[in-house]
């Protein structure tokens, strides 16, 4: 046992190559488009609203269609059934995820110019971690607005689940919410970190015993 970890000891001590370093200073560069585009989408269409009301969930705002009406237009509706309105100052992610992805891109960049294949190890775990943590607390947050329905609301509806990802019928609306830009930066993002980290282990292991950096 003593010998399996200092073996992997040594693995994760050996330092980056060009390929793995360049990959990973990519997926740094990729996090600015959080701070750019939206991270989600979400479109309503009924009747009364053929070319449909689109919300767009930002790192750190919302914004709606139609030079910010179309938020209006659903915080009204949403007043006849009960939900509150939606609101950036509800959002208390919009206060962290900006900080947490410039963070991210520091320790990117860190794992680039000066990275093991631990420092690339660290990076990808905390890039998982948060992008399942952000995509946990955006569903939970829709659960809240679907679930949390004033009572006294002039229109009595079930409490629902409004979608994560599709298409989903709500009363009259037929409501879709799909990742926008943001979201496939970070994906991609993510996939050359794990692509690096492919890269950079199996580089590790053809090195010669002893080659490591110590």
């Amino acid at each position: 046992m003593h010998g399996y970890f200092a073996r992997l000891n040594r693995t994760l001590a050996s330092p980056l190559d060009l390929g793995p370093r360049l990959m990973i200073a990519a997926a740094a560069v990729l996090l600015v488009a959080i701070y750019i585009f939206p991270l989600w989408n979400l479109t309503m269409f009924a009747p009364q609203y053929p070319e449909g009301l689109r919300l767009d969930i930002y790192s750190y705002k919302l914004e709606g269609g139609n030079n910010g009406q179309d938020i209006k237009e659903i915080n009204v509706l949403n007043h006849y059934i009960g939900m509150r309105d939606l609101v950036s100052e509800d959002f208390t992610e919009f206060k962290w995820l900006p900080f947490v992805v410039g963070a991210l891109g520091l320790l990117y960049l860190r794992t680039a110019v000066l990275g093991t294949l631990g420092h690339l190890v660290d990076v990808l775990v905390l890039n998982l971690y948060f992008s399942a943590f952000a995509l946990w607390s955006f569903g939970f947050k829709l659960y809240q607005y679907g679930h949390n329905l004033d009572p006294r609301a002039a229109v009595k509806v079930d409490p629902f689940m409004p979608p994560l990802f599709g298409g989903k019928q709500l009363a009259n609306f037929e409501v879709y919410s799909y990742p926008a830009a943001a979201s496939y930066a970070l994906g991609l993002s993510t996939l050359l970190l794990v692509v690096a980290f492919v890269m950079a282990w199996r580089a590790s292991r053809r090195a010669p015993v002893g080659t490591h950096a110590g």
